[in-house]
């Protein structure tokens, strides 16, 4: 069965024109549903400008400053807050398993300032007394949810311990951690 194409009718409506009103309900709407920074707040709007321009055959850049005033106003209000992004994405992070330099990684796409992981990274030690202890939690979090070292089966566990050790060198965990962590024993997962 063929398939017809049919082509656009003169009598498509045309896509509303960017207004500031607009902006800013697309704002709210993604905040809503999303904790989010500056910068992703940014992109979001940048891209629903540009795919509105390109209908109405505009220049997306001419809009920049209107975007740039909706997340100025959002921080204002309250409803985006870096640091607080920061320090709840750590969070989860951590409880995920991330080390330290993937956490890192993680919040700077995000468009996270280096000041801001730093300081989040800061009070997180300083909330515990040893830096090893989070970095050995993340590990051991990492090697759970991957299945890797201990977690797996008795009988492939030695033939996959270098490759175990990879993934964990790439997960960005320092050789010291992922060896502990690795050639962990049963017991000391118990304890």
């Amino acid at each position: 069965m063929k398939t017809r194409i049919v082509a656009p009718t003169s009598n498509a409506r045309p896509a509303p024109p960017i207004t500031p009103e607009w902006l800013e309900r697309v704002a709210l709407f993604y905040l809503d549903r999303y904790s989010a920074t500056q910068e992703m707040l940014r992109r979001v709007l940048a891209r629903r400008v540009a795919k509105r321009a390109r209908a109405r055959d505009e220049d997306p850049g001419s809009h920049a400053e209107l975007i740039a005033e909706i997340v100025t106003r959002a921080v204002r209000a309250g409803l985006v807050d870096d640091a607080r992004f920061t320090a709840a994405r750590l969070a989860t992070l951590r409880r995920r398993g991330a080390s330290t330099r993937g956490a890192g990684a993680a919040l700077a796409a995000k468009g996270v300032d280096r000041a801001l992981v730093e300081a989040a990274l800061a009070a997180e030690q300083d909330a515990t007394e040893d830096e090893s202890v989070i970095e050995s939690d993340a590990a051991r979090a990492y090697a759970r949810r991957r299945r890797l070292g201990p977690h797996r089966r008795g009988e492939t566990r030695a033939a996959y311990r270098e490759r175990d050790l990879a993934a964990m060198a790439r997960a960005g965990f320092s050789y010291p951690v992922a060896k502990a962590v690795i050639d962990a024993t049963d017991e000391d997962l118990e304890a």
